[in-house]
């Protein structure tokens, strides 16, 4: 059609035509260059649609898929161990055993604390199903508390204390009024560790945000901020060692679905929303016996049936009450906004000690920075691995903060950036120092955050399944629980020969 008008224009004697036909004819090409450039542009936005839509659907089945895997897995072992319970119970084996007196009593010993991360559970959910793989048992008195999976660092730091010490969870009355929920939550009956105090300090290892969650327990504790102990400090802390620690955020959140430009709200299609929804509906249910099974940890935000009735859930899914309205939730703290701001609030202290394991599941090649090896990063981290190693900020976006460059948040575990989990650096940096002779670091300094990169080493390799990590599981956590008994003390130090410091030697 178009080579017909242009045949035509040609054939007309041109002198003949008005003005306004000369004109048409002499932009006829540029109008239709203009054209095909619009309907060029029209497509390839089309085509990144489509490939977004795509890759949403497929993010969507395989966290899913292994949710469901996991759950599933659950239910068989507890299902498996009641069964062989019942119908093989082992004959009664009465023997004497002797007593080493020499021993160290693990009455006496200081707890170690495991605490988990997004979307993690403690001991009591999920039956015998180990968020840790069953690190827990390596060493004696090692506690594992059940905290909100889905709830903000500052809400999962107060559920913490009262784990810990006993007593009814209370958020705080100014806090729970700026966020909309309940000022108290769960009843702790007995506390796991009611002696805790300075004389009685604890050994923190948080994996992902859990780590983050001490941070803000131990400010916290500092700045007396838990009603009825007004003597709690900094010093009721002993060591806090990192996993994976989401110390500086993760930009895995912006292509989950948070906004760059606020790191607060959420773009209107994304996993996240997708997540939203999910959880208001499990929450909005409120069934019993899978609650207890397996909590996102909103409670105190009432959003259940019981409590809401079906115009109150419209009313959360439609984005107008509930956690993801008010920010009270995990992503927002995971932003680099967000880490940023809690940072500025929290202290590295002098007579602490602090270790990190930084993971790592990229290398550069031509200096491009590409996954390592596909087939050995898992499925729920794969398609995150690749796409955070090509990150680059929004231009139209200004950066988060002054020096930001592209190029340092592309090492990745498919889940954390690796400049985010060496040490809190963000917006000031803290005392570091990278370990790569463990004897240079002897003797230990408080104050300082020790920190260690694990290559080949994506964000669930220590956790959930001991199979996948291999020797290293059990080099990682002997080492951790090794110096928490050895090597880290306050006052008097132990009656032991000196050691090398135990960090795993495999950056």
């Amino acid at each position: 059609m178009e080579d017909n008008v242009h045949n035509f224009i040609g054939a007309v004697d041109m002198e003949a035509l008005p003005a306004r036909y000369l004109d048409l004819a002499s932009h006829w090409p540029l109008w239709r260059r203009r054209r095909r450039l619009f309907w060029g542009r029209k497509m390839i936005r089309w085509w990144i649609h489509a490939l977004q839509l795509a890759e949403l659907i497929i993010s969507s089945l395989v966290h899913m898929l292994y949710g469901l895997y996991i759950f599933s897995t659950a239910v068989a072992g507890d299902l498996s161990q009641s069964l062989t319970e019942r119908f093989f119970k082992p004959n009664a084996n009465f023997e004497v055993q002797s007593h080493d007196h020499n021993r160290t009593n693990p009455d006496d010993l200081p707890p170690i604390v495991l605490v988990h991360g997004i979307f993690g559970f403690g001991k009591g959910k999920l039956g015998s199903f180990s968020y840790f793989a069953g690190a827990e048992k390596k060493a004696e008195r090692v506690l594992v508390p059940d905290l909100g999976s889905l709830t903000s660092v500052y809400d999962r730091a107060r559920e913490l204390f009262y784990y810990l010490k006993g007593g009814q969870v209370d958020y705080g009355e100014e806090h729970s009024k700026a966020y909309g929920h309940s000022q108290f939550g769960r009843i702790y009956e007995q506390g796991h560790y009611p002696e805790w105090d300075e004389d009685h300090p604890i050994h923190f290892v948080g994996h992902s945000a859990g780590a983050q969650v001490v941070r803000v327990l131990q400010q916290m504790l500092a700045d007396k901020e838990f009603k009825g102990y007004e003597n709690t400090s900094e010093h009721w802390i002993l060591s806090i060692t990192s996993l994976s620690g989401a110390f500086n955020g993760t930009t895995r959140t912006y292509f989950d679905g948070m906004q760059p430009d606020d790191g607060k709200t959420m773009k209107p299609v994304s996993l996240l929303q997708l997540c939203r929804i999910g959880v208001i509906i499990y929450d909005w249910l409120d069934i019993p016996w899978l609650k207890a099974y397996y909590n996102f940890g909103f409670d105190h935000f009432n959003m259940s049936r019981k409590k809401l009735g079906l115009w109150g859930l419209v009313d959360c899914l439609l984005g107008n009450a509930g956690p993801f309205v008010t920010g009270d939730w995990i992503l927002p703290d995971l932003t680099i906004q967000g880490s940023m701001e809690m940072n500025s609030r929290l202290q590295t202290f002098p007579d602490t000690f602090y270790f990190s394991y930084a993971t790592k599941r990229t290398r550069k090649i031509l200096g491009v920075t590409v996954p390592s090896g596909i087939l050995g990063i898992h499925p729920l981290l794969s398609i995150r691995v690749l796409q955070m190693s090509q990150w680059r900020h929004p231009p139209d976006v200004p950066p988060p903060y002054k020096g930001y460059r592209d190029e340092d948040w592309q090492d990745n575990d498919g889940a954390l950036n690796t400049i985010s989990m060496t040490h809190p650096r963000l917006p000031i940096e803290h005392p570091s120092r990278l370990v790569i002779d463990d004897s240079d670091c002897l003797p230990l300094q408080p104050g300082i955050w020790y920190y260690k990169i694990i290559g080949e080493a994506d964000h669930i390799l220590f956790i959930v399944n001991r199979e996948r990590a291999g020797v290293q599981f059990d080099l990682i956590y002997d080492s951790i629980f090794e110096r928490c008994r050895k090597h880290v003390f306050r006052r008097t130090p132990p009656t032991l020969p000196n050691q090398a410091l135990s960090l795993h030697n495999n950056s």
